[in-house]
């Protein structure tokens, strides 16, 4: 992560959101043994962190955007920071195809 992005992350001004469509993914690959957790997933998210729910505009929004990524999570998170007008932290190639405000680690 550069350093201005952990400067914005850690800046107490600045809204952090977490996706719904995030902790969900999250949720499925512990499930299946993909992703090990310590603790309880009810835990993982700080009181700091706000979630930001999977609105039907975001399922709109995502059904419409070209096919440069096929991951259903990462289509949402796209979608969403579209909407929203909001910041996307992401080192995914795919992500700069689209029209989204991409701070890239």
């Amino acid at each position: 992560m550069t350093k201005e992005i952990k400067q914005l992350i850690d800046n107490p001004q600045n809204v952090k959101l977490l996706s719904m469509a995030s902790l969900w993914e999250i949720a499925i690959k512990n499930s299946i043994g993909k992703l090990a957790l310590i603790g309880k997933i009810e835990n993982l998210v700080p009181e700091q962190i706000v979630l930001l729910p999977i609105q039907p505009s975001h399922i709109y929004l995502s059904q419409k955007l070209p096919f440069h990524h096929k991951d259903p999570f990462d289509r949402m998170l796209i979608a969403q920071s579209m909407v929203e007008d909001i910041s996307l932290v992401s080192d995914d190639e795919n992500f700069i195809l689209y029209e989204v405000n991409l701070l890239r680690k």
